[in-house]
This record gives structure tokens, C-alpha cells and sequence, in this order.
């Protein structure tokens, strides 16, 4: 199976690769991962005044700030199935192209838990994931 696991950098993307490493068997061992980090993007209006290697510049800085401690952490627990995915973008929707285009046949996130009214006051990255895809999402709290 291939797993897509996405990642900021929070306390909650660590939850949920604590997770994932408590079941290994289940989550890790024979299954090929994708571990996506989306950096913001950088406003239109800003990036015309910079050049193209300054923006790129930003965004691998961005992204190696999240992915290499997760890639070291991998390392350390012997986990080396993985492909990372640096994107930039709104985050939700990149989540949903990352697992599309490696054909993900499950996504984890770790989410705040802030229950169903906060969801619905604040959105989120997690409740907009679920919502648009019809790939199976596993959320850890």
C-alpha cells in the first residue's frame, strides 16, 4: 500500500509519526511512504519583484526546515521506504495532488482535535482533506 503522510514541522505532525512507527507493521514495514511538506506560497505581488532563483531558493529552505529533521528521525528508526514531496501552495490542496499523483491509498494527518465546532469556525487543513478526496484518511490526534 502507499501511504501519504503529511507534515509541518507541529508537535502534531510528530504524533502522528509516532503513530505510524508504534504499528509499524501495520503503517511502515512493506508499505511505500510519501512524506509531503506544503510551505506557503510566496504572494504574486511579491514574487514578481524577486528572481526565479530567490523564490525557489525560499521554498527548498522552507521545505529542508520540516523534511530533514523527519528524514533524520527516519534514519534513526531504520525507515527507509520513503519518498519526500517538498510542494508550495495552499496546503490542503497540494496534500490532494501530492496523493493523487503517487497514487496514495491512504492519507495521514495529525490534527489539532479541536472538535466539530472549532473545525467549523476555523477550518482546517484536515477537515478539507477529508472532505475533497475519496482516499481512506487516517487522523491522529
Amino acid at each position: 500500500m502507499k501511504i501519504l503522510i503529511a507534515v509541518d514541522g507541529s508537535a502534531y505532525t510528530q504524533k502522528a509519526l509516532n503513530y505510524l512507527l508504534a504499528n509499524r507493521a501495520m503503517f511502515v514495514d512493506g508499505h511505500e511512504l510519501v512524506v509531503v511538506n506544503v510551505c506557503t506560497g510566496i504572494s504574486g505581488h511579491v514574487a514578481r519583484h524577486l528572481s526565479k532563483e530567490i523564490v525557489a531558493d525560499y521554498y527548498a529552505e522552507e521545505n529542508a526546515k520540516v523534511l530533514d529533521p523527519v528524514k533524520a528521525w527516519f534514519a534513526d528508526k531504520g525507515v527507509t521506504n520513503y519518498k519526500a514531496d517538498a510542494r508550495h501552495g495552499h496546503a490542503s490542496e497540494e496534500i490532494l495532488k501530492s496523493a493523487t499523483e503517487s497514487k496514495a491509498e491512504l492519507i495521514v494527518l495529525g490534527t489539532h482535535g479541536h472538535g466539530i465546532l472549532g473545525r467549523a469556525l476555523m477550518g482546517s487543513v484536515a477537515t478539507k482533506v477529508v472532505a475533497e478526496t475519496n482516499i481512506s484518511v487516517l487522523l491522529v490526534q
